[in-house]
């Protein structure tokens, strides 16, 4: 529920990589992938039979990332020299990663070509129309090329004798880059759910049914929170709303308490939405209005939120 910057900033500096024992003072850690839940268990490929009272399942997006800090780190420094070395930059997405990525290559290497396809009629297509005409309105002033209602075959796709390669979009372009990016929606990590006892409960879509309480439909001891849920929308905001209900709750049902007592998560029916524009810049949407330029810029674009999520988790800042 949170978005990546490729060409580093906080993140080559390390500061969004956190330990988990930094923050989790009073648990262990078990790196594993889990293989199956029973009704009492939790097994892990390595050989854990962990046994539960309560259960969070919080496995979000499947997205395969670099285990240690030492790669993740390489990662992200990898990519930051991707795009230095590109004179043309292809971004295939127009949600908020893609967006954001767009714009912040645009801001810090002006002098790159980048271009931008996007299958829906319009970018960032769960917010108001407004706000997605002046955020392509920004884009374009940055000489960013936005293409609509296209998508890109990456199957399809050719090497050139200058060094960069040949993409075709769906209605027959063609673009010459050098490199792309993916920023395109990925499936819910729910598939190895699917042979637990928790494959009743998942939707059409992967995602997980859960009640107002955040549990796991038909389970009073199992919860699920952020991108696995099939609540219908989410950001990185709503997902730490999602964790302070379900430790609510886990924390008066182990305690006893009565049921009746649960927290109830209710989403906004018009959630704010802020999406950095660069280093400065960035366009928020509340539910009375649509501001871009520096004010929006201030709550979101200089660290990302990683500051703010350091402090919440009181954590230093690096």
């Amino acid at each position: 529920m949170g978005e990546l910057k490729s060409n580093g900033r906080a993140f080559i500096r390390g500061e969004i990589l956190i330990h988990h024992k930094d923050y989790l003072a009073n648990g262990s850690l078990i790196v594993s992938e889990v293989t199956n839940i029973t009704n009492k268990e939790v097994l892990t490929a390595d050989g854990h039979q962990l046994t539960y009272d309560y259960l969070v399942v919080a496995t979000g997006h499947y997205d395969p990332l670099p285990v240690t800090r030492t790669d993740r780190l390489e990662e992200y420094q990898t990519e930051n020299e991707k795009i230095k070395e590109a004179d043309s930059i292809l971004i295939v997405g127009g949600g908020p990663t893609g967006v954001e990525l767009g714009a912040e290559i645009a801001v810090d290497f002006p002098q790159k070509k980048v271009t931008l396809v996007h299958y829906g009629s319009r970018l960032l297509e769960f917010i108001g129309s407004k706000t997605s005409d002046k955020i392509l309105k920004w884009l374009k002033n940055k000489n960013v090329e936005v293409k609509l209602m296209q998508s890109v075959d990456m199957s399809n796709n050719t090497n050139n004798l200058g060094g960069n390669r040949t993409y075709f979009t769906s209605s027959g372009e063609t673009i010459r880059a050098d490199c792309h990016f993916l920023c395109m929606g990925k499936p819910p990590g729910s598939e190895w759910l699917r042979e637990t006892y928790l494959k009743d409960r998942i939707d059409n879509f992967g995602r997980l049914k859960v009640d107002e309480n955040l549990r796991i439909m038909g389970h009073r001891n199992i919860f699920a929170v952020g991108d696995i849920t099939d609540i219908k929308f989410k950001q990185g905001y709503s997902a730490q709303k999602h964790a302070l209900v379900a430790a609510k709750n886990l924390k008066l049902l182990m305690s006893g308490g009565k049921e009746s007592k649960l927290a109830m998560y209710e989403p906004r029916s018009s959630p704010k939405i802020i999406v950095s524009l660069g280093r400065q810049d960035a366009v928020a949407q509340f539910w009375f209005t649509t501001i871009i330029g520096l004010v929006p810029g201030m709550i979101k674009s200089k660290d990302l939120y990683v500051g703010k999520t350091r402090k919440k988790m009181g954590l230093q800042p690096k």
